[in-house]
């Protein structure tokens, strides 16, 4: 089963594992969000969208679209 930052819950962290950069905005890979990089989350919005995250020491907020098309390992997998 394909993870993606959409199944985090709040407090987990994992590494960044692959993403289709077509489907990606730029400006996410500009501020991280790369492949072998930390993500963690850290709030969920009321609806559970968006998701705040942390990559790597950037924290922003994107919507649970775009977090389902980013493919995530739990750490020591």
């Amino acid at each position: 089963m394909d993870l993606t930052l959409a199944d985090l819950k709040v407090g987990e962290t994992a590494i960044i594992d692959s993403f289709d950069v077509e489907q990606l905005p730029m400006k996410l890979v500009e501020m991280g969000c790369l492949p072998g990089n930390e993500v963690g989350l850290l709030q969920l919005a009321p609806n559970k969208d968006p998701l705040y995250l942390n990559i790597s020491g950037s924290h922003l907020a994107i919507r649970r679209e775009t977090a389902t098309r980013i493919f995530i390992r739990k750490q020591g997998e």
